[in-house]
């Protein structure tokens, strides 16, 4: 990349602070997208600054000048609209989804009350209010089942259930996370994700893990966590995933780019799990390898996410799938 180029970004993107860090579970999962990202922009030529947010934040967007925001953070405060009213109370243009995707997205409960109303398939839930809501899935579900934290992400708080003597110590264990909690059913089947960008699914990943599930130790610390990509389905399967990830997506009002997980039951019925707005965007992470697969290096990955901050979005067909 020459000079000129750099400095022609630079004049484009002015000013940007590259929110991450923040007081979320996931806090030291944001430093590491965080940094990956401003040395993406950095490398571009373009003015980036790291922030870590914390309750000064306001005065460090107001005092620094910024022009726009690169939003890095993950779980709450960053993914559930919080910094992104601040943004739009200080008119400072940024990146992914606004507020409403944002907060909608964050809420499990509320996500798949949507996606029913759409027709969409997700796995049966219920919202646990009180120990005795223990006694109905006991006898309304079938075990295993998944026990999840309503607000929160990768994977904090969740148990899988395989024996109604568990669920109480399950329902204590997300209720240390969160004070919302549901029981979901669980799928048994494959693991698969889809990553959007400006309305177009990236090339579906699919995941294998010799642990129960997808769990915390599996995304971040083991080594033998295969991700597959292309991920081995065939054609029009792999394509009506991307179409169904993106009415998800849209549903809530998500947009720019995000991620969205996919369960497929042993007879091929795919079942949506969970959006995520933030991804992240470490070495490990899934967007980068998706987009990998589809010819986007990381720092033109970092750039087009940057390009959601813009007024005038990439003109790209609206539900469009990108084969591997």
């Amino acid at each position: 990349m020459n000079d000129s180029s750099k400095n022609r970004w630079a004049d484009c993107y002015g000013k940007v602070a590259v929110l991450s860090g923040g007081a979320s579970a996931e806090r030291h999962i944001s430093l590491k997208t965080g940094a990956a990202i401003h040395a993406a922009l950095r490398r571009m030529g373009i003015n980036a600054h790291k922030i870590d947010v914390d309750k000064k934040v306001i005065a460090q967007l107001i005092e620094g000048g910024f022009d726009r925001a690169f939003v890095a953070l993950h779980g709450r405060g960053g993914e559930d609209g919080v910094i992104q009213g601040a943004l739009e109370t200080l008119n400072i243009p940024y990146t992914g989804s606004r507020v409403l995707g944002s907060a909608l997205s964050m809420d499990k409960v509320r996500c798949k009350w949507i996606w029913q109303r759409h027709g969409l398939p997700t796995p049966k839930f219920k919202e646990i209010s009180s120990e005795a809501d223990l006694e109905t899935i006991r006898d309304e579900f079938e075990f295993p089942v998944m026990i999840k934290p309503v607000h929160e992400g990768s994977s904090y708080g969740i148990c899988k259930v395989t024996s109604q003597d568990d669920l109480k110590e399950a329902w204590v264990t997300a209720g240390k996370y969160d004070d919302c909690v549901m029981c979901e059913q669980w799928i048994t089947g494959g693991d698969y994700t889809v990553s959007i960008l400006n309305d177009v699914a990236l090339p579906v990943i699919k995941i294998e893990t010799d642990r129960d599930f997808y769990n915390y130790q599996a995304k971040y610390v083991d080594d033998d966590t295969r991700y597959i990509c292309p991920c081995g389905l065939p054609e029009n399967h792999e394509k009506s995933m991307g179409e169904i990830a993106i009415q998800a997506f849209d549903s809530i009002d998500a947009s720019g780019w995000g991620r969205v997980d996919i369960m497929v039951d042993e007879s091929g019925r795919p079942y949506v799990i969970d959006v995520n707005t933030i991804p992240g965007m470490t070495t490990r992470s899934l967007v980068p390898m998706a987009a990998r697969q589809a010819g986007i290096d990381f720092d033109s990955l970092v750039l087009q996410i940057l390009d959601t901050s813009m007024p005038a979005r990439n003109n790209i067909a609206p539900g469009k799938v990108v084969m591997a």
